[in-house]
């Protein structure tokens, strides 16, 4: 019993690990005109056969245990006035873990997210500070897709833009705080910080980097066989992404990151290919 414990122990880090990490660009802290909508489908994929335990100490899942998520979502972003936007984020995954004696798969819809952004102030048109607020409800009942339960986030978020060396640069900085409700509902802080650099006079090529994180915690400890009970456990993720511009309508983004860090989940590798679509202006 004690190895098969330890077996579920390591898929639930995974797993859980596979469903929170990020999953698509889009404006983050810029504003979106009125009357203008911004669409940003993406693809994700996730890979661990690692990970770090409650003391963060790191080995290889068990078993010669393997896990892998793929993912597409859609994020909306509609312009309602010159302070207010409507965002939605729809998601669908596939998770995957196989060892030597055992495969489990699961898939569907996970949570869909609504809310209202709001842009508080700027400061010359340059720099934009915005709080979002965004109400989460489950759209499955397979318990291996996540808590299954509502919950509510308040965002906060900086960005802006200006020169140096000669280049473009931007970046935003986001920290979201978010409330399961529900038995042992875990509390979490999710943050971003992004820096990103424009290459051309065309503004056609941008590159930038990525640091995330995540931290939940729960009255809840242990660990279960229902991954959605996995509530305690935090990592930090670093990104590299490449971004093209065909034309004012219509950019596309190819991201690439590694856990550097973390607990209770696993030691992973992501790949993210998204668009970012305006369909009129």
């Amino acid at each position: 019993m004690k190895i098969f414990n330890t077996y579920l122990k390591y898929i639930l880090m995974a797993i859980g690990c596979a469903l929170l990490a990020p999953t698509s660009s889009h404006a983050g802290g810029f504003p979106v005109r009125p009357k203008r909508l911004l669409l940003s489908p993406s693809f994700s994929y996730f890979y661990a056969d690692r990970g770090w335990d409650s003391l963060r100490r790191k080995s290889l899942f068990a078993n010669g245990g393997q896990f892998e998520s793929l993912g597409v979502s859609l994020y909306v972003e509609y312009g309602l006035s010159r302070r207010f936007t409507l965002v939605a984020l729809l998601p669908y995954v596939k998770n995957t873990y196989e060892e030597n004696t055992a495969k489990t798969v699961s898939s569907g819809l996970t949570d869909l997210e609504i809310g209202v952004r709001y842009y508080l102030a700027n400061i010359n048109y340059i720099y934009y500070f915005t709080v979002q607020g965004t109400f989460i409800t489950p759209l499955y009942n397979d318990l291996a897709l996540g808590y299954k339960q509502q919950g509510a986030e308040v965002k906060f978020s900086f960005a802006g833009s200006g020169k140096v060396l000669g280049k473009n640069y931007y970046f935003t900085a986001e920290n979201g705080f978010r409330q399961y409700f529900g038995p042992d509902g875990p509390f979490q802080d999710r943050y971003n910080g992004t820096f990103g650099l424009t290459l051309d006079r065309k503004f056609r090529h941008q590159v930038s980097v990525s640091l995330s994180g995540f931290y939940s915690t729960s009255s809840f400890k242990a660990f279960s066989p229902i991954q959605a009970i996995n509530k305690n456990f935090a990592f930090n993720q670093v990104s590299l992404t490449y971004g093209y511009t065909f034309s004012r309508r219509l950019s596309t983004f190819l991201s690439a990151g590694h856990f550097i860090n973390g607990r209770n989940t696993g030691d992973g590798a992501t790949a993210n290919v998204s668009l970012l679509f305006k369909p009129f202006r």
